[in-house]
């Protein structure tokens, strides 16, 4: 089967991506221990294999890396093991069938217009699709939670020590969002309310940035945004609303 999809930078670093897999083992634990065969595709997990050996780990289910390029693929080799393969794949998941993919820093890197394609084929086999980007250091990081029939929600999440202001976020939405933080777009206005309760919550600080996030989250549900997650998320620097309440018009 032939890859679909082209080769990326590939950059990573360990533990970059530790916010989403944390999410996933919280949110999606439950669907994968049901899973009579919990199967997660890391696809394009870069020029190391680090990121796709840290998913396996936190989550404890086999776990296969995807990547188009044969060195990568080739250089992963000696980290892997018989819950933790590595094959060389795209879009079309090298046919598998798994239960998650998780996708992070590849979508980034193409055309807003190939993401409808690439969601479709990421999960027509019924997969369940996590899609972001991050900052090189995953302080800063968002996903959409894809299934077939469409995207479900979106998440954002920082470390809040060394957050400026929400809007911050804006610079790492993904692919499907980032050339919508304007003006008149409901992405732009989540992060204005989440902005204007995070100034007006500064008193707070004192008693440390998560009773500020806490309150610039609630704030933004009292102006109306459907938050679906709860305190205990927040504290980790988390929100996640329906995709449908930021979707681009």
């Amino acid at each position: 089967m032939k890859p679909v999809g082209s080769i990326t930078r590939g950059t990573t670093n360990p533990n970059r991506l530790r916010r989403v897999d944390n999410w996933i083992a919280a949110t999606l634990g439950g669907l994968l221990r049901r899973a009579p065969d919990p199967l997660v595709v890391d696809l394009g997990y870069g020029a190391s294999p680090v990121t796709a050996i840290e998913l396996h780990a936190r989550l404890g289910v086999p776990v296969v890396g995807l990547e188009i390029d044969p060195a990568r693929v080739a250089a992963a080799q000696p980290f892997a093991t018989a819950t933790l393969r590595f094959r060389r794949g795209g879009f079309e998941l090298a046919g598998l069938r798994p239960t998650l993919v998780r996708a992070f820093n590849v979508l980034r890197q193409y055309d807003e217009s190939d993401v409808p394609a690439a969601w479709a084929a990421m999960t027509a086999s019924g997969a369940l699709l996590v899609e972001g980007t991050c900052d090189e250091l995953g302080r800063l990081a968002s996903w959409v939670l894809v299934s077939r029939e469409g995207p479900r929600t979106l998440t954002l999440a920082s470390r809040l020590a060394s957050l400026d202001a929400p809007s911050t976020l804006a610079e790492r939405l993904p692919k499907s969002l980032i050339h919508h933080n304007v003006a008149g777009e409901r992405i732009h206005a989540l992060l204005s309310d989440l902005d204007a309760g995070w100034r007006a919550a500064a008193p707070l600080s004192v008693f440390g940035p998560r009773q500020r996030w806490r309150r610039a989250v609630e704030s933004a549900r009292e102006a109306g945004w459907p938050v679906l997650d709860r305190p205990a998320r927040w504290r980790l620097g988390e929100v996640t609303v329906p995709y449908a309440a930021v979707a681009p018009d």
